[in-house]
């Protein structure tokens, strides 16, 4: 592996690590900066957000913003690199304590990114969540 291709999965790393702590923070300045202006973002395996990134970025701002805490850890990446572009994939593990709850929430699944390498470092044009599981959701129905 030569020293381009090393430094550009340590660079899309640092963008998924930067995404969980935007997340975790609440800093939605942040999370703008980790996708292209004109990037789209699907939500929908688990919620209703889907659109461009500022849209969503609104949407999430007032529901995670009402999450008294939530943790994203984010493991097991792959970065297919094809010059200034990018597909990656990458395990997500999130537990969280949601609103008016007493017990922990937790989910789970991939995050699937475009990534294309722009004048100011690597960007998200795409992310697609694919949520595979969710233990003690507030939406489930009480058995």
């Amino acid at each position: 592996m030569d020293l381009q291709t090393l430094s550009d999965k340590i660079e899309i790393n640092e963008v998924l690590t930067r995404y969980a702590r935007s997340c975790d923070s609440k800093d939605w300045d942040l999370f703008r900066t980790l996708f292209t202006p004109d990037a789209f973002l699907d939500y929908s395996s688990v919620t209703s957000a889907v659109g461009s990134r500022d849209e969503v970025a609104a949407w999430l701002e007032a529901g995670l913003g009402k999450v008294p805490w939530t943790q994203h850890f984010i493991s097991n990446v792959e970065i297919d690199l094809d010059g200034d572009r990018a597909k990656v994939r990458a395990m997500f593990y999130n537990p969280m304590l949601l609103p008016g709850m007493t017990e922990l929430s937790y989910c789970g699944g991939y995050y699937h990114h475009d990534m294309v390498r722009t004048p100011q470092g690597w960007k998200s044009e795409r992310l697609v969540e694919e949520n595979l599981w969710f233990v003690n959701h507030p939406g489930a129905p009480t058995p």
